[in-house]
Formats: structure tokens, sequence, C-alpha cells
């Protein structure tokens, strides 16, 4: 029953490598979307999915350009929905990898990362990119997502508290379980997020990171990270559009007083001057790729494009709490003291827009678990405990 249901869900088809956008049809902005014949869109491309960054959001916008372009994806194994995450990433993570020069085109799930065993499984020309965020907000974040399965958030009663004193939280034989309590970044990109403040050891983890990425976003500056990330890929508007997802509701916010802001600094003191770095970079390649006056036009032109989209797809015009989502196969997953917002769709949409706007407000287990199934039909499907949309034919923006 599950396999015919996917096979029912493959739409596969009529895609191009190229950026051959004749299929695409737009109410406005045609004129963005037209093909550069200065570049060739790259398709191969791995992105290092960091915590609590927006990487959902990224996450989206890879797998949707994955099925535009008919490519294939380095899903993880089995029943996992990481690519062996927190462990470093190994190859066999993969699903169906068995030789080295086997190759995926797109790589997107969490893992830590690990270069050597990364190229095993993408080509040799794959673009490597990720994103960053200040770790004040981050921090923050982690602490009301976790707070539940983090032994240093769950001793406390609120991040101000944690922060006041975190090491009477933060016990060494828990460092496996407190990585998201500290330094997370840090972890992430494959280093000891427990590493000591050194100036010469930091500098020499910030060149390494420079030699494996071609490209770090900032998460404060997201419609400026999408359009400069559309410059380098060569990609078109459509193809970095996007609905924020994975987001929470307001009231989960947590105030940091002005001293816990300052101790985070010095708390994660890896993760700050990772930011302070590619913050800096970041500008560097905006003026230097697109200019600070075009890339205003075009943040300008995104945001355009993105309320079209919205007024299109989205019933409420914006997400909504986890308990006014009406189609519970689109609920995000919900973690730690967090009210994942999530979004309802218009009734009175086509078949092929109600495709099109499916895939731009699906969390991240379903859109996971729905690839693995249409790139795996005969592998025992991801036990999410999760509905799917259903899909019939290929997708195409409004």
């Amino acid at each position: 029953l599950i396999i015919n249901l996917f096979l029912g869900l493959i739409f596969l088809s009529g895609f191009y490598h190229a950026k051959n956008k004749s299929f695409l049809v737009l109410k406005s902005h045609e004129e963005l979307l037209i093909p550069s014949m200065l570049c060739r869109a790259k398709t191969n491309v791995m992105f290092l999915k960091t915590h609590k960054t927006a990487s959902s959001t990224v996450l989206n916008i890879m797998f949707r350009f994955a099925e535009r372009y008919n490519l294939t994806v380095a899903l993880p194994a089995d029943h996992h929905v990481h690519l062996g995450y927190p462990m470093t990433f190994l190859a066999r993570f993969v699903e169906a990898f068995e030789a080295v020069g086997q190759n995926y085109n797109i790589m997107c799930n969490h893992l830590r990362f690990n270069p050597s065993e990364v190229q095993k499984v993408m080509a040799a020309n794959t673009f490597y990119f990720s994103i960053v965020r200040n770790p004040i907000s981050l921090l923050e974040s982690s602490y009301i997502y976790y707070k539940d399965s983090v032994p240093a958030f769950r001793l406390s009663k609120d991040v101000n508290e944690y922060l006041a004193s975190p090491m009477k939280y933060y016990h060494p034989a828990d460092s496996k379980k407190n990585i998201y309590a500290r330094n997370i970044m840090w972890f992430d990109f494959g280093y000891d997020n427990n590493a000591e403040d050194n100036e010469k050891y930091i500098q020499a983890v910030l060149k390494e990171i420079e030699q494996n990425f071609h490209l770090i976003l900032i998460a404060e500056y997201f419609d400026e990270s999408m359009i400069l990330l559309k410059h380098v890929l060569c990609w078109d508007l459509d193809d970095v559009i996007y609905f924020k997802l994975n987001s929470r509701s307001q009231d989960t916010v947590q105030t940091l007083t002005p001293e816990s802001k300052e101790r985070i600094k010095g708390w994660c003191a890896l993760d700050w001057q990772l930011y302070l770095h590619f913050n800096q970079s970041f500008w560097r390649t905006i003026e230097e790729t697109v200019g600070l006056k075009e890339l205003e036009k075009e943040v300008n032109r995104l945001r355009t494009r993105q309320k079209e989209l919205m007024e299109t797809c989205l019933l409420d015009q914006k997400a909504v709490e986890k308990d006014h989502i009406k189609n519970k196969a689109l609920l995000p997953f919900q973690s730690g003291a967090a009210n994942i917002l999530g979004y309802n769709l218009r009734q009175d949409l086509d078949n092929r827009t109600l495709r099109t706007c499916q895939r731009m407000v699906m969390p991240e287990l379903q859109y996971t678990s729905y690839l693995y199934a249409v790139q795996h039909p005969h592998k025992k499907r991801k036990p999410f405990g999760l509905s799917l949309p259903r899909f019939q034919e290929k997708t195409q923006l409004p």
C-alpha cells in the first residue's frame, strides 16, 4: 500500500539541469526569471545545516530545487532523520551509498561536518555553503527548543538563570548531551565545542572553514543571504523564494538581560568569533558579487514575490500557532517549550498551485520522508508517524 501510494506521488518528469524555465508560469516578474547567458546553474551543492539558524528554511529551498531539476539528494539511511548527527559524519550514513564516486547532487540534512567523508558522497565540483547566527539569539532559541532534552537547560529555571552560572548546570559528564548548550555552531562545523578560547586555535579553525566552504550566510540577513546565494549559484529568483519554516511563536521567546547577552559572548566565545568573522566576510562578498545598491533592489523584488506567493497560497497570510494548523499533515515537529508555527493553505487553489504551495510550507521531517519514499520506493518508509500531503505531478510556481 505504501509503495503504491508513493508511486502515485512521483511526479519527477520533464525537469532540466540547465536553467530552462519554459515550464514556469508567473503572474509577474518574468524578467527576473530569464536565464542568464553568462553562467550555468550549479546543481551539485552541499549545505551544512547548522542548528537554530533558519536552516530548515534553507533545507526546504534545497529540496524544492532538487525536485525542480530532478536531482538526487543524499538522504539519511533507514529510519534516521539526520545524517548520523551528533556523530561525526561518515559516508555510510547516506541511504544507498555504496562506493566513492557514486555522487549525489544535493546534501542538506543535519550532519556534523567531516570533509573527507562528505567528499566521498559529493562530486568534486560541489559548491559548499552554510549559515551562522548571532550566538546571543541562537542560545536563547536553543534553550527553549531543547529545554526538555538538554540536561544543562533542564536543570535551570530559565535562560538567564542558566547564563548566570552555566558551569553549575553544564556538567562535563553530560557533555555529549549538552552540545546544544555551548558553541553549537562550532560543533556542527566538526570542532570541539568545549575547546579553549585560544586565539591561535580559533584563527586556524576559521581558516580551515574558509577552505572547506565557498560561502557562509548570515541568518540575521536572510533575504540578503538568499540574493547572494542566487548570484553565486547562478539560480533564479524563484529558486530561492521561501516561506519561513520552523519559527516559533513570540510568546515563547525569553528576554535576555544585558548581563546574559554579555555572558554569552564569553560562554560561547568560539561561536562568537565564528559569527564575527563570517559576518564581515559576508558583506565583503556582497560588495564584490552583487553590490549594495543592486542588493537592495533584488531584496525588494524577493519580498514582493514572496508577498505575492503568500497571497496566492496562504489562508491567513502568515504563519499560525500549532493549534490553529488545520491540516495535521503539515504540522511541524514540536520541541521543548517552543510553539513551532505552521501554515494553512487556501482551499480554492487549483491542483498545480496547491502542489506548489504545499511544498513551500512542508515541514522538514515530512519533506525528508517524502523524498526518501520517492528516491527509495522499495525501502521501508521512515517512521515519523506523520501523514504526507498528496502530490501527483511536477510542481510549478504560480
